[in-house]
């Protein structure tokens, strides 16, 4: 097949040396899945379609990035799986996504347009924003809509999505937001619906060159990957410079002064207790593997008084993920990968597990509502730039 030979081309299949590393190296396999990226590597060096399209395990495949690191060959899997996804689409096949589909309704929804959204809502009175022109442009991804589909779990991205646009104040920027934006596509991408992720890009891009902005700052890993990679053929002008929030932060940290008394270590929901607190950072697979960024969120946590960071036993590259990026990974496998993260988190002897995408909260939340496994598994969840913000205080 055509569109299979040029996969293994473009992503180095071809190369493969059989060794097994990539299985070896699995998440899923190594938590008794049958699940072997080798076996789709062979698939499509021997233009095996039939084999692929109704296999119906490429989608059980994390998109983590960790067999990516480790192969000799370097075979880039993770976007060979992508392909092969595409093709799957292509031919009718589509993942079996959890909370009855609903997520990629409503951003297939989006693709389409002429949907009223009230994307504005989580504004509260003291954060200052531009609505449709500015240098900085803030790109808040879909966390009003985790908050809302996951109230059971005690979701909170929306705390990190506020406390980036108060920190920018602070920093002396009102940054646009827009009630315009559309969910960036990441999921919709990564499961071979190449069509709607286009039409996503296309007005998204546009949004944001209409802005005028210089800069883009998002706090959400899947879009910063999204629109540093999946969208730059979409660009015509010069695009703006893409960060993530850690980054920008990371930037301007002799410009934040931190209020000692209301320091993130004065207690880990900001109680008034006393004493250092310890974290423990959780690596998402799109800001690390993908992008390469594991300085900034580290920097900024070793930075903010009070606060001693305890790293993970697996941490940087080797970091294990949330185990659902793209919602389509919610069965008994995923979760034994979160169960065992969240077991090595408490391990540091941490109080909080802090992360730099909103999707990994969602999904540790969502394990730690195992009544069966009652608190062996529980710790506090925040993202970065909330303990950030705390330790800034009024200043």
């Amino acid at each position: 097949m055509p569109e299979l030979a040029e996969a293994a081309k473009k992503t180095k299949a071809w190369a493969c040396y059989d060794c097994g590393k990539c299985t070896a190296t699995c998440p899923i396999a190594r938590v008794g899945g049958s699940y072997s990226p080798r076996r789709h590597v062979l698939a499509t060096n021997l233009g095996q379609q039939r084999e692929i399209v109704e296999n119906n395990t490429l989608f059980t495949c994390l998109t983590c990035s960790l067999c990516d690191r480790r192969c000799p060959a370097q075979v880039t899997y993770t976007e060979l799986v992508r392909d092969l996804r595409e093709l799957s689409h292509g031919h009718g096949v589509e993942p079996e996504c959890p909370h009855g589909g609903a997520l990629q309704s409503v951003m297939r929804m989006m693709a389409k347009g002429g949907t009223q959204q009230n994307r504005m809502g989580w504004l509260s009175q003291d954060l200052k924003t531009e609505s449709a022109k500015g240098q900085v442009f803030y790109w808040t991804g879909c966390t009003m809509y985790y908050d809302a589909f996951f109230p059971e779990f005690q979701v909170k991205t929306l705390e990190g999505t506020r406390s980036a646009v108060r920190l920018m104040n602070k920093l002396g920027i009102n940054p646009v937001v827009s009630p315009d934006e559309r969910c960036c596509g990441h999921d919709l991408l990564w499961n071979g619906d190449r069509k709607s992720f286009e039409l996503l890009a296309e007005h998204n891009v546009k949004l944001v060159a209409n802005s005028g902005a210089e800069l883009l700052v998002t706090s959400c890993a899947e879009c910063l990957r999204t629109w540093k990679v999946d969208y730059e053929p979409f660009f015509g002008a010069k695009p703006p410079r893409i960060v993530h929030v850690t980054e920008y932060l990371a930037e301007h940290l002799p410009d934040l002064k931190f209020d000692t008394d209301r320091a993130a270590g004065t207690g880990p929901d900001g109680d008034g207790s006393r004493g250092p607190v310890r974290v423990t950072y959780q690596d998402p697979c799109r800001l690390g593997r993908h992008l390469g960024i594991y300085f900034a969120p580290r920097q900024l946590l070793e930075a903010l008084p009070g606060v001693e960071l305890s790293e993970m036993r697996r941490s940087e590259a080797a970091a294990i993920c949330c185990a659902g990026g793209t919602w389509s990974n919610c069965d008994r496998f995923a979760k034994q990968i979160q169960v065992e993260r969240l077991r090595e988190a408490r391990a540091t002897g941490a109080q909080v597990l802090v992360t730099a995408c909103p999707k990994c909260q969602v999904h540790f939340r969502c394990a730690m509502k195992d009544p069966n496994l009652g608190g062996e598994i529980e710790i506090e969840m925040r993202d970065v730039v909330e303990l950030v913000d705390q330790a800034v205080g009024q200043k």
